[in-house]
């Protein structure tokens, strides 16, 4: 009976210190989320800002849509352009291409010339 109570005081005292271990872990993740989420809240800031000047413009120059570059590409072509050149200027693969030339058509964009044959209207 003395061996079980002397057994039960040192898994308390096990206990007791794995408790102390624990909180001050725990103390330390705290302490890190809250620097995490300072660094977060500062890097947020610094990516929000607008550009201005050149560097806005040329931000507005470079961001073309594909449907863009296509319609671009089928203006340039006096006579009309098919879509096998068309996945030659672009490097777009070949449905991309025909969903682009399909929905160009119907916002009045380009016009059928011929038969897989588009112009620019």
């Amino acid at each position: 009976m003395t061996n079980l109570t002397n057994d039960l005081k040192a898994v308390s005292k096990e206990l007791k210190a794995l408790v102390k271990k624990v909180e001050k872990t725990m103390k330390a993740v705290d302490k890190l989320q809250k620097t995490q989420a300072v660094v977060k809240t500062k890097t947020k800031a610094k990516t929000t800002r607008k550009a201005t000047g050149k560097k806005a413009a040329e931000k507005k120059t470079t961001a073309m849509t594909a449907t863009d570059e296509v319609v671009n590409i089928i203006q340039r072509a006096k006579e009309g352009i098919d879509v096998p050149t068309l996945a030659k200027k672009t490097g777009f693969e070949d449905k991309k291409i025909r969903n682009i030339v399909f929905r160009a058509f119907k916002q009045g964009k380009i016009t059928k010339a011929s038969r897989g044959l588009y112009v620019a209207t």
